[in-house]
């Protein structure tokens, strides 16, 4: 038995509700261009809309003018999909509740999280949203993950409850002694003064 193995998110679809809504909020809240637009090729009577969501990657969502928008939280049980978490830039991030505000959109405010920072709202279907923000960058040639992983478990060695800052730090440290020669025998910590 062999595994299937992924190499990443290839694209999302939602079901959304008439074809303007859904430029409105993935384009005109989100800034996702609308790159693509077709029908749904198993479903005549739909739109099937694509956006890209800044990595080239695709959010697609199903349209059909005969659905409307309903506010209400989408399902949360067991199977269905809690939330989608979208990356910004710390300067986005720090605009995020005026932004939002000023279009009376509710939210969560600003969510500490350690590693990042969040903010969480719904879109007009009812979908929670999640904005994040990084609060590192990751060593050149490793990934968010690369730096997650490690930051984990030297978290987990310290006995800590949660990712802090201290662990990213370390991280990428360790990531750049591994990934970084030197002709330095001695890569330890000093004090020159």
């Amino acid at each position: 038995m062999r595994k299937l193995q992924a190499q990443g998110v290839h694209h999302i679809t939602l079901v959304g509700a008439d074809r303007q809504t859904s430029i409105n909020f993935w384009e005109g809240v989100l800034g996702m261009p609308l790159i693509f637009d077709q029908p749904n090729l198993d479903q005549p009577d739909e739109g099937h809309l694509y956006f890209d969501p800044g990595d080239g990657r695709l959010i697609t969502v199903f349209t059909n003018e005969a659905r409307k928008a309903d506010p209400e939280r989408t399902p949360t049980e067991p199977g269905a999909v809690h939330h989608l978490a979208f990356a910004v830039s710390a300067a986005s991030f720090k605009q995020a509740v005026a932004r939002l505000d000023e279009r009376g959109i509710k939210h969560s405010g600003p969510k500490d999280r350690g590693f990042m920072d969040s903010i969480y709202f719904t879109d007009p279907l009812g979908l929670l949203i999640e904005l994040a923000s990084y609060r590192f960058e990751p060593p050149r040639g490793c990934s968010h993950a690369d730096v997650l992983m490690q930051a984990h478990r030297l978290r987990v060695e310290r006995g800590h409850n949660n990712i802090r800052e201290e662990h990213l730090a370390d991280a990428i440290e360790g990531l750049v002694r591994e990934s970084q020669p030197s002709l330095s025998t001695d890569r330890s910590a000093k004090n020159p003064y």
